[in-house]
């Protein structure tokens, strides 16, 4: 749950929310429509998103945000590495919200994506070499790689459109 926490929470800050430039880095034209999908999210349901650097909301309002942010409960998706490590996300929440929309498959984006993440320390936690291990993760690879190309695709149409005025519908 922390390793999830943490990487999402390094998704939610420090990124532009206006549409980047077409030279733009892939990962932070993802990271722009994530935040975007996850502002308006919370914006919905009167919070403030929170922003890096920014003062922090009082206890119980920051509790709400997260809440509302990265779900509540048990998490529904898990994932047991080969370092004896686990990672578990929420389906539920902002952010998984926005990943359904951007990957278009969150429980599949969350397999792909906790593995490709880990090759590196599970070749060296099984004393295995690189190029072996991401061999045996072939189809997780080529699932990162198709969910991802999805993604960015969805996140330009993200940032190129503009957002509502108003209060939009949930």
């Amino acid at each position: 749950m922390a390793c999830a926490a943490v990487a999402a929470c390094a998704v939610l800050t420090g990124c532009a929310a206006g549409a980047p430039d077409r030279a733009a880095d892939p990962d932070e034209v993802i990271k722009a429509a994530t935040q975007r999908l996850t502002d308006a999210c919370l914006i919905r349901q009167g919070l403030v998103p929170p922003r890096s650097g920014g003062a922090r909301q009082p206890g119980t309002e920051d509790a709400r945000v997260s809440a509302a942010l990265f779900g509540t409960g048990p998490a529904e998706l898990s994932l047991a590495l080969p370092t004896g490590y686990v990672v578990r996300a929420h389906t539920d929440g902002c952010l998984a919200a926005a990943q359904q929309r951007l990957y278009g498959d969150q429980p599949g984006w969350f397999r792909a994506s906790v593995v490709v993440n880990n090759l590196r320390p599970e070749a060296d936690h099984t004393h295995r070499d690189l190029a072996e291990v991401r061999a045996r993760h072939r189809g997780e690879i080529a699932d990162w790689q198709r969910l991802r190309a999805h993604a960015l695709t969805e996140a330009e149409t993200v940032l190129n459109t503009p957002p509502p005025k108003g209060n939009p519908p949930a």
